[in-house]
């Protein structure tokens, strides 16, 4: 007999939060029954999918920092799935009186973890039941890489040198699969591991390039912020944005980070 298809699959129109979970999934054990913190959830990619699957002996709790992203996700689920909650939280700053989980997820969620990104996977950490599952995913160092090198060479061809500093500040600033692991490393998590998939951003040249869903409102700001002159910063990313060629095919790489409580404290 044929499993019956989800009722709340990952939407096939989300291009950006969905291939990220879709590589969160392929990394997390997930069963009926298990108690699941979803963080950084947006308006419910992949919290809809958790609940669904953990059932109504299982528990999720989906928070973000966000209230209008919490609104949209409690009207999106109505009445539906009364064990999956979403609520109001800063991750980096979790409530002491908040329950310890079997599980605790995060789609696209270790760019949100600045300024102090270790300590926040600490925290997480410290939440997971043992023989527990933490598992998130982010765009890591090397995300649209081609599109970086192009921003440095011409920064570099029109002396913009502050600009061009700031610009590398930003990208050191990037965390990297191997930061993501040696996080999980420190933190004595058992099976360790931290996985790159690539991702294909397509997009034409000019206003659909400079105004593209996925990277106006979070990578292209990098650069404008750079700049203390927005009319200049205008006018360079309209000219990055005539010449595509030069940087695409853009590929994001999607990491997946995952690692496992140990069962009990090892004895001496």
């Amino acid at each position: 007999m044929n499993a019956q298809p989800p009722r709340w699959p990952l939407p096939k129109h989300d291009y950006w939060s969905t291939p990220f979970a879709v590589s969160l999934l392929q990394h997390l054990d997930l069963q009926p029954g298990l108690r699941i913190l979803d963080i950084a959830c947006g308006h419910g990619i992949p919290a809809f999918y958790l609940a669904e699957q953990v059932g109504p002996t299982g528990e999720v709790l989906a928070t973000d920092i966000s209230v209008g992203q919490v609104a949209r996700a409690r009207a999106i689920q109505g009445s539906q799935l009364p064990w999956l909650r979403f609520e109001c939280m800063d991750m980096r700053v979790l409530a002491p009186n908040l329950p310890t989980f079997d599980r605790i997820t995060g789609n696209l969620s270790v760019m949100f973890f600045r300024p102090n990104r270790f300590e926040a996977v600490r925290g997480l950490v410290e939440r997971l039941n043992p023989g527990g599952q933490l598992v998130l995913t982010f765009p890591s160092y090397g995300t649209f890489d081609s599109l970086w090198q192009s921003v440095d060479q011409a920064m570099t061809q029109q002396g913009l040198i502050k600009e061009r500093e700031r610009f590398q500040d930003y990208q050191k600033e990037r965390p990297s699969a191997q930061d993501g692991r040696s996080w999980l490393e420190q933190l004595d998590l058992d099976r360790v591991g931290a996985f790159e998939y690539p991702l294909e951003v397509k997009t034409g040249p000019g206003y659909e390039f400079l105004h593209h869903p996925l990277l106006r409102g979070g990578f292209l700001d990098d650069v404008y912020e750079c700049f203390e002159d927005q009319s200049l910063a205008n006018r360079f990313m309209t000219d990055i944005a005539q010449d595509i060629a030069q940087f695409t095919p853009l590929i994001a790489q999607r990491c997946v980070l995952s690692g496992w409580t140990r069962a009990q404290l090892e004895r001496p």
